[in-house]
């Protein structure tokens, strides 16, 4: 049942959110030379329960609306797969996708008394979109911008918890993991595009149509090495955030990839775990260079 529980709470995709809260801490570290452990255990904490809020609630939602029903799973795609198979009650995935919300607001309450109305708008703008993700939000065609935000919002409220102020280099930070985080998102509708635009949904994919969507690959990690080539260039990231750079390779073989195959569910496979992996390498590379003295 354990294994189960993991399976739909997407635990391998919750490094996503491993990296944007150690992104924040890291350039604190570099910055300020100082680390406060039990806010940091604490971010981490409050940070993972409302991404596996977010997780749960898309699958209850996307069970719901027919739409698991109707898509091809793939490792990468198509829901996790735990509701039409029966091995959850969705009754028992949306009560638990709450109450982790409800904790992650707990925590996150927690820092809205210790820091103030800065988190208290963070964390709102949290709670609103983790709820309304799954309906609203993606019925907009708004999905990869919101993931985009809420990349960006963690490295900035974690860093603020840290350090007490909103720099620029902590929102040039979030823009960077933003991008990566929204890459992951963007790349992973598109075996879903059929379902999804059967039962009213609008991603940036369905909006703009497959092949032209296949295009607007580049654009995400452009986003993120400019965001970084910004910060070392005005000395607000350190020079050794360029190693964030030997990620190039796994960007453009996963970019080429799709726009071969972006019409092949199965050839398209491995070419969306290689953009998970260029934004998993790209942000620990990001991380190292703040935490590596030259």
């Amino acid at each position: 049942m354990l294994s189960v529980w993991l399976r739909v709470i997407r635990v391998r995709f919750l490094l996503a959110s491993v990296i944007a809260v150690s992104v924040a801490l890291s350039l604190n570290w570099w910055q300020n030379s100082s680390l406060d452990v039990f806010d940091a255990v604490l971010t981490f904490a409050g940070v993972m329960a409302l991404h596996a809020s977010v997780d749960l609630l898309n699958d209850f939602w996307d069970f719901k609306r027919g739409i698991d029903t109707k898509t091809t799973r793939t490792k990468m795609s198509g829901g996790t797969g735990v509701l039409p198979e029966g091995l959850l009650k969705p009754s028992s995935v949306y009560r638990a996708g709450i109450a982790f919300l409800i904790m992650g607001t707990i925590i996150g309450g927690y820092f809205v008394i210790t820091d103030g109305i800065t988190i208290a708008i963070i964390l709102g703008f949290a709670i609103l979109s983790i709820y309304f993700y799954s309906t609203k939000i993606v019925d907009s065609g708004l999905g990869e911008f919101f993931v985009a935000v809420k990349g960006c919002m963690i490295v900035i409220g974690a860093f603020f918890i840290q350090s007490g102020q909103i720099s620029i280099e902590s929102i040039l930070a979030g823009i960077v993991v933003g991008s990566l985080s929204s890459l992951v998102l963007f790349i992973a509708s598109f075996p879903d595009h059929d379902a999804d635009k059967s039962k009213g949904r609008k991603t940036l994919v369905i909006v703009v149509g497959k092949q032209k969507a296949s295009k607007l690959f580049w654009i995400f990690p452009l986003i993120s090495y400019v965001a970084i080539i910004l910060g070392v260039s005005t000395n607000l990231f350190p020079v050794l955030s360029l190693i964030s750079f030997f990620s190039i390779p796994l960007m453009i073989k996963s970019g080429l990839g799709l726009q071969k195959n972006y019409d092949s569910i199965n050839d398209l496979v491995p070419y969306m775990s290689s953009t998970l992996m260029f934004g998993r390498i790209t942000g620990t590379l990001f991380v190292i260079g703040f935490l590596i003295p030259l």
